[in-house]
């Protein structure tokens, strides 16, 4: 359309500066009514909504297109807002998140979330902590809450009827208790102008799309929501969505289940009505991710499903033609067959349509039917695509799997869950570049995809990529910090970069998680060997040349380390944790500790296989090596032997023993320091001769 109007020369472009974002509210309509996103639309979106920046992104530029007299500050605000929302739609939330701050920014408002106390329910009797918006000027000096108790005066179509708002006792708006303990509005709450609510609900859109999808979610988003409610007028279109937001809410909690579906069949009804007109019903719909007329009636029909209502669910499905939630309810219901029949019916009248070919496949598992979809859409069919990819990973298909899932997201790359199958299946037919790829543009559109990012962590491991797999790791842990298969590998991948801090915790979190059973000894072996050496190099400086930060960094990971390693013997411990106690009881300078620890583990490898097995016999042999070596050292601080007999008695029983080995370099050690010990013990007793 641009093209057509400016025919390729935009150098008079500046008489109607906003058509740049005029085309890219058509076009972002236009993705709301297709049933995915399109990658061809966003691309464009992305295109028109930088032009409208660069054309419109500044009070100036405003005031130089519109005259000054426009309230310039409100339209950069609602800009930004619109970019914002669009972004979120994408699952862009990083982005969508600096663009709804400038709108704060430029609009000189800053809504925060506070608490105060308050009554939720109507036969509540003492008041508890309740979380309301609170807004701020940008100077901060003004501070005014937001949430109050509802007007009455309202007299918008969409105002909650007493029938409805007495379905359950849970009150719509929270009832604040003042200073002095009566129950009034803490004080005189704010009104909000319209782009300032619009915001509110797009801040609330975004805590739904970023938050972990649980109980806590909905309450995070309930100070928004109560927010527009409270206010005495809202535009149309936002009390609509503030209603759906709403909803969304009170359907997941069984005290107002009831009231969210009155609500949504109020709504849903208030469409078809009269009042209020065009005029009323468009002001400010694009400042708000309003969902289309079917969007709308789809998730009231999901609402009928979850509330048990499915027969009233099928009409609406039916009426949509939304097969695949109608095949849902047959199976819900166990009429599979009519399921069948329907979606037969109408591939009698639309032969042609690859949705209905595709919902057959799902219902009857046969791949003849997504094949049929190909065909009649000419092999434009990602769902088809999609479909058979499943099916051949299924199979065990993998390399077949692969392709076809390639076919797939070269028609629609907006899709993050075929992203990551496309990876799995990659994965699987060892195309390890394609993975790493494909799992790289599933956080990409998702990044919440906690498995995703696990995945690209293991793939840069493959690939010797260490820096790069640390820093997955770390986004996959935000995400699922219960795993401790995850801490293993993201312990491994710290020591490898040489950040033994975080290897530390990722050993703590994998003794927490599994309640002090798994440890990995090879793993504190590595830090062990990593702190001597540090002590060692710290040994030969002289004091001044000594790094004071790298010193306090080594003396917090021994301290780590220390704690690990008592919770471990604490449990029993492996021979090899003795070992690692012991020489942490050695940088301790504890020399006492240190051989009960090296005499633990000497025990732990004793045993009837021991005198069979030389790799056990070379493990206890260096262990009684280094036991001896201690206790020599005990005798040389003290005037008793007795370190010393229990070295040679040691050592005696050993070398008795190990005639299997006699021709071990092991054992030529153990002579050795049978040896030596003897020669301290006739040093130590010739002064008392």
């Amino acid at each position: 359309m641009k093209d057509v109007l400016f025919q390729g020369d935009f150098s008079t472009i500046d008489g109607v500066r906003s058509i740049t974002w005029w085309l890219a509210r058509a076009f972002f309509l236009h993705q709301k009514l297709l049933n995915e996103r399109s990658s061809t639309i966003y691309d464009m979106l992305q295109v028109l909504t930088h032009e409208s920046l660069l054309y419109m992104g500044t009070l100036e530029k405003i005031k130089d297109y519109w005259c000054a007299n426009e309230d310039c500050s409100t339209i950069l605000g609602m800009l930004h807002l619109e970019v914002g929302i669009l972004e979120l739609y994408y699952g862009r939330v990083d982005t969508s998140k600096l663009h709804f701050e400038s709108a704060a920014s430029i609009s000189n408002y800053n809504l925060v979330v506070s608490g105060a106390l308050g009554f939720r329910t109507q036969h509540q009797v003492e008041p508890k902590a309740q979380l309301r918006l609170v807004a701020r000027t940008n100077g901060g000096d003004t501070v005014t809450p937001v949430s109050h108790e509802s007007s009455s005066t309202d007299n918008s179509p969409l105002h909650t009827n007493s029938e409805t708002y007495e379905a359950s006792d849970v009150m719509m708006t929270p009832r604040f208790v003042a200073n002095g303990g009566q129950s009034k509005s803490v004080e005189q709450a704010s009104e909000l102008k319209a782009v300032h609510q619009a915001l509110v609900l797009a801040q609330c859109l975004s805590i739904e799309k970023n938050a972990r999808k649980d109980e806590l979610q909905t309450w995070e988003m309930a100070p928004y929501i109560e927010a527009i409610d409270s206010q005495s007028s809202s535009p149309f279109i936002l009390q609509c969505l503030c209603n759906i937001l709403r909803v969304r809410w009170e359907s997941s909690r069984g005290r107002t289940k009831q009231r969210a579906l009155m609500m949504m069949d109020n709504l849903v009804e208030s469409i078809h009505n009269h009042s209020p007109g065009v005029a009323q019903r468009l002001y400010y719909c694009f400042g708000v991710n309003m969902p289309s007329i079917p969007a709308l009636r789809k998730e009231y029909g999901d609402l009928l499903v979850s509330c048990g209502l499915t027969g009233e669910a099928i009409k609406i499905y039916e009426n949509l033609e939304l097969w695949d939630n109608l095949i849902f309810c047959y199976q819900l219901m166990d009429k599979k067959a009519a399921a069948v029949e329907l979606i037969k019916k109408r591939l009698s009248e639309k032969p042609s349509d690859p949705r209905l070919w595709c919902s057959l496949g799902d219902v009857t598992n046969d791949d003849a039917s997504y094949e049929k979809a190909l065909e009649v859409s000419a092999r434009r069919s990602a769902r088809a695509f999609r479909s058979l990819a499943r099916s051949a990973y299924n199979r065990g298909e993998y390399e077949k799997s692969k392709l076809l899932w390639e076919s797939a997201m070269s028609l629609n790359s907006m899709h993050p869950d075929g992203w990551f199958a496309f990876g799995a299946a990659a994965l699987k037919s060892r195309d390890v570049d394609k993975a790493l790829d494909a799992f790289t543009r599933a956080v990409q559109l998702d990044p919440e995809n906690g498995e995703a990012w696990n995945n690209i962590a293991c793939l840069h491991m493959v690939k010797k990529r260490n820096k790069e797999a640390f820093i997955a790791f770390k986004e996959a842990l935000k995400l699922k910090r219960n795993s401790w298969q995850m801490w293993e590998n993201y312990g491994q991948v710290a020591a490898d970069i040489g950040n033994f801090g975080q290897v530390m915790e990722a050993v703590q979190k994998v003794m927490d998680i599994s309640q002090k059973k798994r440890f990995d000894s090879e793993l504190l072996e590595r830090v062990m060997v990593e702190i001597e050496k540090r002590v060692d190099s710290n040994a030969d400086l002289a004091s001044s040349e000594v790094d004071s930060a790298g010193s306090r960094e080594t003396e917090h990971l021994i301290e780590l380390i220390g704690q690990i390693l008592k919770q471990i013997v604490q449990g029993g411990g492996s021979a090899e944790t003795w070992g690692l106690y012991a020489r942490w009881h050695k940088l301790k300078g504890d020399l006492t500790m240190c051989s009960e620890a090296l005499l633990k583990q000497v025990r732990s490898y004793q045993g009837s296989d021991l005198w069979k097995d030389k790799d056990k016999f070379v493990k206890f042999a260096h262990a009684s090596l280094e036991l001896c070596k201690v206790y020599q050292e005990l005798a040389l601080r003290g005037t008793s032997r007795r370190e010393l007999f229990a070295a040679e008695m040691h050592l005696k029983s050993t070398i008795k023993q190990a005639v299997n080995f006699s021709d071990t370099e092991e054992l030529r050690s153990l002579v050795a320091c049978l040896e030596d010990v003897q020669a301290a013990i006739k040093a130590v007793s010739l002064p008392g001769a």
